[in-house]
């Protein structure tokens, strides 16, 4: 696994893309999967029956900032693990709507599909 410089997210790159890649403010559609860490609970699955591929803008603070920072630099195609601490998700306060629990570490597998 590779340290995100500034940041104590890492991540490993299963899969290399080509082309164009992500950049701050950059529109991205994805495939993700997160399960937290401590449990290998899947929470959230793009792939599963009823999910669509999620979209977002690259860099902003509009997703948890482990993931934010951790898709900056991948080029379409490029699937990349991304292991976020807590304090780099979603904290103390957890998200238990998805039982993610208070200080739980993630793992989030992302494909990048569409970049705009």
């Amino acid at each position: 696994m590779q340290a995100l410089a500034g940041y104590a997210t890492k991540f490993e790159v299963v899969r290399a893309g080509a082309g164009q890649v992500v950049k701050k403010g950059s529109t991205v559609t994805v495939h993700a999967t997160g399960t937290v860490k401590e449990s290998g609970y899947k929470f959230w699955s793009t792939k599963d029956p009823g999910q669509s591929p999620f979209e977002y803008q690259a860099g902003v603070g509009g997703v948890i900032t482990g993931w934010d920072q951790g898709c900056l630099g991948m080029a379409l195609g490029e699937i990349r693990r991304l292991d976020i601490p807590a304090h780099e998700g979603y904290g103390a306060s957890g998200f238990p709507a998805w039982k993610i629990p208070p200080n739980g570490s993630l793992i989030f597998e992302i494909e990048v599909l569409k970049i705009k």
